[in-house]
């Protein structure tokens, strides 16, 4: 197991903890972390996107001319797309993007996103995070005092005044346990962690 230090609010370190090679000393699979990324962004996806095509147009029943004679090239409808108010070739129609990423590739993708955050020294652990009212210039101190900007933060449990004081910053996202994902992981520069929910990330995803 590897060691890695622990800091706390004030930015100074306090100790090490040793954390699993099991999940944070995975072999990195770039193929699954990029699946993961995938599946979750296209899940988001409405699909409601929708144009119609020249047979949904309304109108364009009546031939506008004769087939020969006019000096004009032959047209059968006024709705044919390179008229305007014509339909739309191959035009979008709401559909699902969504796929399925099996469940032991999804946990593979996110140990391996765990381990880059590691070993590319992007991984904190606080000893506590607490606050006693909800203050985001306290937040934005805390973030400060560690030299952060960009920061994915997870907590063990839901904390309404650590959530509600960093809701209103722009480049941090609050986090449990059960909620962590890839996408999250990879967008934001910095994993920080409690010390327990570092062990409750242990035990859930070992």
């Amino acid at each position: 197991m590897a060691n890695v230090a622990v800091y706390n609010m004030e930015g100074s370190e306090v100790g090490t903890v040793e954390i699993s090679d099991a999940i944070f000393g995975v072999k990195i699979n770039e193929h699954l972390v990029h699946m993961a990324v995938l599946q979750q962004l296209a899940n988001k996806r409405q699909g409601t996107q929708k144009a119609k095509t020249r047979a949904e147009v309304r109108g364009g029943g009546r031939k506008p001319w004769r087939q020969k004679g006019t000096g004009h090239a032959r047209q059968g409808s006024t709705r044919a797309p390179q008229w305007r108010h014509g339909g739309v070739v191959f035009a979008p129609v709401p559909r699902d993007y969504s796929f399925k990423v099996n469940r032991k590739e999804k946990r593979i993708a996110l140990k391996s996103a765990l381990t880059s955050r590691v070993t590319e020294n992007k991984f904190i652990v606080l000893d506590e995070l607490k606050l006693d009212e909800i203050k985001t210039k306290k937040f934005v101190g805390i973030l400060n005092n560690l030299k952060l900007q960009k920061a994915l933060v997870v907590m063990n449990g839901v904390d309404q005044n650590v959530i509600l004081s960093a809701r209103n910053i722009p480049m941090v996202k609050t986090a449990q346990v059960n909620t962590i994902n890839v996408y999250d992981i990879l967008k934001y520069d910095t994993f920080v962690v409690t010390k327990d929910a570092l062990r409750a990330i242990e035990e859930v995803y070992a």
